[in-house]
């Protein structure tokens, strides 16, 4: 449908329609077009569960997401974790010269039908809240992969380290983080002072912090003190970034 058809059918803002579409198309239903949207799959249908994770911080994520893709040059080969702000990442780099390595089911659907970018799909057993391919054979197929940057998320970031919220996922984490020469940890603001089960790195493994404009000034005091270089990614009223 085009965006005109759009507006006359929900009777809602040029604004709104675009806002919802970005929603749609990180959730794998729809791929936007010039002045439109097409259809890719049913919702309902979708077997993992995004979509509730997907609305929160939303805009914030969308912002990571953008500053994380202008820091990919070109004809790079990285690495992309999986979760919301991760697919949001890989909805930022679609249509660009990129070799992808993903444990995401939902990443490596959203980026296979992009012409531009070659991607490599990381197998083992698929968690299936997330559609992220963990265990022995992900690890040991890391192993023999390289990247020159490798972009992830965690549940909880404080000053002792950042946390996910299982040893399988973590495991995986750890051997993306050995195959990359530069480790960038997406991270929004309601993440800061949240632990996980288990802990994923201490932050001076880490090269580049990107996080949105909500950090509190508590949390930026000692953010300033990491080695890692640290990125704000800021709002505007529209939620894109400045």
């Amino acid at each position: 449908m085009s965006m005109t058809e759009l507006v006359q059918t929900l009777g809602v803002s040029d604004s709104t329609i675009r806002r919802d579409l970005e929603i749609l198309e990180e959730q794998g239903v729809i791929r936007r077009t010039h002045g439109g949207a097409v259809f890719v799959q049913d919702s309902p249908g979708h077997p993992y569960a995004f979509t509730e994770r997907e609305m929160t911080s939303a805009d914030e994520k969308r912002a990571i997401a953008r500053t994380v893709a202008e820091l990919i040059p070109a004809g790079q080969t990285i690495i992309l974790d999986g979760g919301t702000t991760c697919l949001a990442v890989a909805s930022a780099l679609a249509g660009r010269r990129l070799s992808v390595i993903t444990n995401s089911v939902p990443i490596a659907l959203r980026l296979s039908s992009e012409v531009a970018t070659e991607v490599t799909q990381i197998g083992g057993y698929v968690y299936p809240r997330t559609g992220v391919a963990l265990g022995d054979v992900a690890e040991q197929m890391l192993r023999t992969l390289q990247a020159k940057q490798l972009v992830l998320s965690c549940a909880g970031l404080t000053p002792q380290g950042a946390f996910n919220a299982n040893q399988m996922m973590v495991g995986v984490e750890r051997e993306m983080m050995k195959a990359a020469d530069e480790v960038i940890l997406a991270v929004d603001h309601a993440k800061f002072g949240m632990l996980g089960v288990v802990k994923l790195c201490s932050l001076d493994e880490v090269n580049v912090l990107v996080t949105d404009a909500g950090a509190s000034a508590e949390t930026r005091a000692w953010l300033d003190t990491l080695s890692a270089r640290v990125i704000y990614a800021e709002l505007t009223r529209t939620g894109e970034r400045k």
